[in-house]
Protein backbone atom coordinates (compact mmCIF):
# COMPACT_ATOMS: atom_id res chain seq x y z
CA UNK A 1 0.00 0.00 0.00
CA UNK A 2 2.91 2.17 0.22
CA UNK A 3 2.61 6.17 1.80
CA UNK A 4 -1.03 6.59 2.57
CA UNK A 5 -2.87 9.70 3.86
CA UNK A 6 -6.61 10.29 4.89
CA UNK A 7 -7.42 10.79 1.36
CA UNK A 8 -7.30 6.60 1.45
CA UNK A 9 -9.32 4.47 3.50
CA UNK A 10 -8.03 1.01 3.93
CA UNK A 11 -11.50 -1.45 5.24
CA UNK A 12 -10.54 -4.59 6.55
CA UNK A 13 -12.83 -7.78 6.69
CA UNK A 14 -12.27 -8.46 10.54
CA UNK A 15 -13.25 -12.17 10.72
CA UNK A 16 -11.70 -13.14 7.28
CA UNK A 17 -8.40 -11.46 8.30
CA UNK A 18 -8.82 -12.98 11.87
CA UNK A 19 -8.85 -16.59 10.13
CA UNK A 20 -6.34 -15.60 7.01
CA UNK A 21 -3.61 -15.17 9.97
CA UNK A 22 -2.33 -18.42 11.33
CA UNK A 23 -1.44 -16.62 14.89
CA UNK A 24 -5.01 -14.46 15.25
CA UNK A 25 -6.46 -17.70 13.83
CA UNK A 26 -5.02 -20.00 16.41
CA UNK A 27 -5.84 -17.30 19.25
CA UNK A 28 -9.54 -17.24 18.10
CA UNK A 29 -9.78 -20.71 18.23
CA UNK A 30 -9.97 -20.23 22.71
CA UNK A 31 -10.55 -16.40 22.41
CA UNK A 32 -12.54 -14.99 19.53
CA UNK A 33 -12.46 -11.57 21.45
CA UNK A 34 -8.93 -11.31 22.21
CA UNK A 35 -8.04 -12.24 19.14
CA UNK A 36 -10.39 -9.18 17.68
CA UNK A 37 -8.49 -7.29 20.50
CA UNK A 38 -5.34 -8.34 19.15
CA UNK A 39 -6.08 -7.18 15.46
CA UNK A 40 -7.75 -3.85 16.49
CA UNK A 41 -4.29 -3.36 18.66
CA UNK A 42 -1.97 -4.08 14.90
CA UNK A 43 -4.39 -1.85 12.75
CA UNK A 44 -4.47 0.71 15.45
CA UNK A 45 -0.38 0.96 15.56
CA UNK A 46 -0.28 0.56 11.24
CA UNK A 47 -3.01 3.71 10.90
CA UNK A 48 -0.82 5.38 13.25
CA UNK A 49 2.34 5.07 11.63
CA UNK A 50 1.06 5.33 7.93
CA UNK A 51 -1.38 8.23 8.14
CA UNK A 52 -4.43 6.58 6.60
CA UNK A 53 -8.18 6.17 7.85
CA UNK A 54 -8.99 2.43 9.16
CA UNK A 55 -12.67 0.92 9.07
CA UNK A 56 -12.37 -2.22 10.56
CA UNK A 57 -15.91 -4.52 9.78
CA UNK A 58 -16.94 -7.68 11.63
CA UNK A 59 -20.41 -9.44 11.37
CA UNK A 60 -22.72 -8.30 13.86
CA UNK A 61 -24.78 -11.57 14.06
CA UNK A 62 -24.30 -11.85 17.43
CA UNK A 63 -25.41 -8.52 18.68
CA UNK A 64 -27.74 -8.89 21.24
CA UNK A 65 -30.09 -5.75 20.00
CA UNK A 66 -29.46 -6.70 16.48
CA UNK A 67 -28.27 -3.12 15.68
CA UNK A 68 -25.08 -1.97 13.99
CA UNK A 69 -22.60 -0.88 16.27
CA UNK A 70 -19.76 1.13 15.47
CA UNK A 71 -16.46 1.94 18.46
CA UNK A 72 -13.39 4.29 18.02
CA UNK A 73 -9.88 3.64 19.01
CA UNK A 74 -7.79 6.26 18.47
CA UNK A 75 -9.44 6.73 15.17
CA UNK A 76 -9.85 3.59 14.27
CA UNK A 77 -13.38 2.87 13.63
CA UNK A 78 -14.87 -0.64 14.42
CA UNK A 79 -17.85 -1.72 12.86
CA UNK A 80 -20.43 -4.70 13.76
CA UNK A 81 -22.48 -4.85 11.28
CA UNK A 82 -26.40 -5.28 12.23
CA UNK A 83 -28.02 -8.67 12.68
CA UNK A 84 -28.56 -10.12 9.45
CA UNK A 85 -25.96 -8.11 7.46
CA UNK A 86 -22.84 -9.97 6.65
CA UNK A 87 -19.21 -7.74 6.78
CA UNK A 88 -19.41 -8.22 2.82
CA UNK A 89 -22.64 -6.39 2.34
CA UNK A 90 -21.56 -3.46 4.64
CA UNK A 91 -18.48 -3.31 3.15
CA UNK A 92 -19.52 -3.25 -0.72
CA UNK A 93 -22.24 -0.62 0.68
CA UNK A 94 -19.36 1.66 1.92
CA UNK A 95 -17.42 1.21 -0.88
CA UNK A 96 -19.91 2.14 -2.96
CA UNK A 97 -20.69 4.97 -0.98
CA UNK A 98 -16.88 6.76 -0.82
CA UNK A 99 -15.61 4.77 -3.79
CA UNK A 100 -15.43 8.49 -5.38
CA UNK A 101 -13.98 10.29 -2.86
CA UNK A 102 -11.15 8.41 -1.74
CA UNK A 103 -8.94 5.82 -2.56
CA UNK A 104 -10.69 2.96 -0.92
CA UNK A 105 -8.42 -0.17 -0.27
CA UNK A 106 -10.39 -3.67 1.03
CA UNK A 107 -8.38 -6.15 2.99
CA UNK A 108 -10.07 -9.57 2.34
CA UNK A 109 -9.01 -12.95 0.90
CA UNK A 110 -12.71 -13.69 -0.26
CA UNK A 111 -12.18 -14.09 -3.52
CA UNK A 112 -16.09 -13.17 -3.89
CA UNK A 113 -15.70 -9.99 -2.78
CA UNK A 114 -12.51 -9.04 -4.01
CA UNK A 115 -14.33 -9.46 -7.51
CA UNK A 116 -17.24 -7.29 -6.30
CA UNK A 117 -15.00 -4.59 -5.08
CA UNK A 118 -13.07 -4.19 -7.77
CA UNK A 119 -16.19 -3.56 -9.98
CA UNK A 120 -17.02 -0.98 -7.62
CA UNK A 121 -13.79 1.03 -7.83
CA UNK A 122 -12.19 -0.40 -4.94
CA UNK A 123 -8.51 -1.97 -4.66
CA UNK A 124 -8.21 -5.53 -3.21
CA UNK A 125 -5.47 -6.48 -0.41
CA UNK A 126 -5.61 -10.19 0.68
CA UNK A 127 -5.08 -11.30 3.95
CA UNK A 128 -1.61 -12.12 3.30
CA UNK A 129 -0.20 -9.01 1.34
CA UNK A 130 -1.94 -6.94 4.62
CA UNK A 131 0.30 -9.06 7.14
CA UNK A 132 3.14 -8.91 4.83
CA UNK A 133 2.46 -4.86 4.32
CA UNK A 134 1.94 -4.74 7.96
CA UNK A 135 5.12 -6.30 8.41
CA UNK A 136 7.48 -3.77 6.42
CA UNK A 137 5.61 -0.88 8.48
CA UNK A 138 6.85 -2.59 11.46
CA UNK A 139 10.58 -3.39 10.74
CA UNK A 140 9.98 0.58 9.59
CA UNK A 141 9.17 1.20 12.98
CA UNK A 142 12.03 -0.21 14.71
CA UNK A 143 14.97 0.91 12.49
CA UNK A 144 13.63 4.86 13.04
CA UNK A 145 12.94 3.72 16.43
CA UNK A 146 16.46 2.43 16.82
CA UNK A 147 18.02 5.40 15.09
CA UNK A 148 19.44 3.64 12.16
CA UNK A 149 20.14 6.38 9.75
CA UNK A 150 21.21 4.72 6.94
CA UNK A 151 17.63 3.12 6.48
CA UNK A 152 15.04 5.19 3.82
CA UNK A 153 12.00 3.20 3.01
CA UNK A 154 12.03 2.67 -0.99
CA UNK A 155 8.60 3.61 -2.14
CA UNK A 156 7.61 4.52 -5.39
CA UNK A 157 5.57 7.47 -3.68
CA UNK A 158 9.12 8.90 -2.74
CA UNK A 159 10.51 8.92 -6.73
CA UNK A 160 7.18 10.01 -7.70
CA UNK A 161 6.93 14.29 -8.41
CA UNK A 162 3.69 15.40 -6.24
CA UNK A 163 2.16 16.97 -9.73
CA UNK A 164 2.76 13.58 -12.04
CA UNK A 165 1.14 11.79 -8.70
CA UNK A 166 -1.68 14.08 -8.89
CA UNK A 167 -2.24 13.73 -12.40
CA UNK A 168 -2.26 9.74 -12.02
CA UNK A 169 -4.93 10.13 -9.62
CA UNK A 170 -7.43 12.24 -11.42
CA UNK A 171 -6.58 9.66 -14.72
CA UNK A 172 -7.57 6.79 -12.30
CA UNK A 173 -10.72 8.33 -10.79
CA UNK A 174 -11.80 9.32 -14.37
CA UNK A 175 -11.08 5.46 -15.79
CA UNK A 176 -13.67 3.50 -12.67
Amino acid sequence: MGECSLEELLVVDGYNIINGWPQLKELSKDNLEYSRDKLIEILRNYQGYRAIQIILVFDGHMAEDGREHHQYYDGLEVVYTKKGETADNYIERLVHQLGREKRVWVATSDKTEQVIVLGRGAVRISSRELWEELNKCFREIKRAYTGDKAYKPHRLDDRIEPDVAAKLEKWRRQHR
